[in-house]
């Protein structure tokens, strides 16, 4: 997968395709379809199928001191849509200076100046250009203003429930990662670089690799069902883990963090960046008495990890269909 960060001098081989046009926070299952689409479109016209989405998200950028919201950095949204098999990846800055592009502009500049698109999908919700003023019916007339086809893709769910971001974050919130995962199409991923520590995991024998999650949403405290990816080249080796999120109480710490403990396994993960993808929720963040009643926890903790992670329901490629995500 070709990963673009500009509009300007694009390769002649990524000029002409099918462009799906969103943030995709998250790749859900939402998502998928509009990129499903393109890639089909794609297909029939024998032209490069690519994603287009921009850096920061706009809400970022609009209200910097908001709470964290994403469920997707762009690397793991790269990750994701890498593993759905798109073509190109174009990641544009989003800025003062782009925020403020008339909806016309975008379309001239961007989408047929800079990529000659011969088709455009979006979902039903989307609006672009300066002061939100493109809608889906404004994007169609520049569309055959400037010769290319837009195709538009309804909500997309399953009994009462619209995938949405906005839907994940509330199942991630209530504890419930298996339920966003159903609606993601994907275990819920993390990505973040290992930070250093007090180190007092190792002192008990659960040693632990400490990740701050900057920018995403904060799932409920409490400790989880995990799996570790470890970068290996273009590879990922998905290592069993069990995680606790929250500010651990027991040592009266304040900030929130990430602690990972990779089960059977042994090695140095300081200065590494990990992925690592929610599968369950196992407790409720607690605070112990002390040190000695905290390590029995930890290693019942370990134990449901573990009973969890051999379920073949839980299994990591549930969701990869014919593709292995990683």
């Amino acid at each position: 997968m070709k990963i673009l960060r500009d509009y300007q001098n694009v390769p002649t081989e990524c000029r002409g395709l099918v462009l799906a046009i969103g943030n995709f926070d998250g790749v859900h299952r939402g998502h998928q379809a509009v990129i499903r689409e393109a890639q089909r479109i794609a297909a029939e016209r024998g032209v490069p199928a690519g994603v287009m989405t921009f850096e920061p998200h706009s809400r970022e950028f609009f209200a910097p001191g908001a709470p964290p919201f994403r469920l997707s950095t762009m690397e793991t949204k790269a990750a994701h849509l890498k593993w759905l098999g798109v073509d190109v990846m174009v990641t544009l800055t989003f800025d003062l200076a782009f925020s403020q592009k008339t909806a016309e502009e975008f379309v001239r500049d961007v989408l047929v100046t800079g990529f000659e698109v011969a088709h455009v999908v979006v979902g039903y919700d989307f609006i672009f250009g300066h002061k939100r003023q493109g809608t889906t019916a404004i994007l169609n007339e520049l569309g055959k203003k400037y010769g290319f086809g837009v195709t538009e893709i309804a909500p997309v769910g399953e009994e009462t429930v619209i995938f949405s971001s906005t839907a994940i974050r509330e199942r991630l919130k209530e504890g419930d990662p298996k339920q966003a995962a159903a609606l993601l199409g994907h275990w819920w991923e993390v990505e973040g670089p290992v930070a250093g520590g007090d180190q007092r995991g190792r002192t008990i024998g659960f040693p632990t690799a400490n990740i701050p999650l900057v920018g995403y949403h904060h799932p409920k405290r409490g400790v989880y069902a995990v799996r570790v990816g470890l970068h290996r080249g273009s590879h990922i080796d998905w290592i069993d883990g069990v995680a606790n999120f929250g500010m651990r109480p027991t040592f009266d710490k304040k900030d929130v963090l990430l602690e990972v403990h990779l089960l059977d396994w042994t090695g140095d993960l300081y200065g590494q960046s990990l992925r690592v993808a929610f599968v369950d929720f196992i407790r409720p963040e607690m605070k112990f008495s002390g040190i000695e009643e905290l390590t029995q926890q930890i290693a019942k903790d370990a134990e449901r990890a573990r009973e969890i992670l051999s379920d073949p329901d839980n299994a990591q490629t549930r969701y990869a269909d014919k593709k292995g995500l990683g």
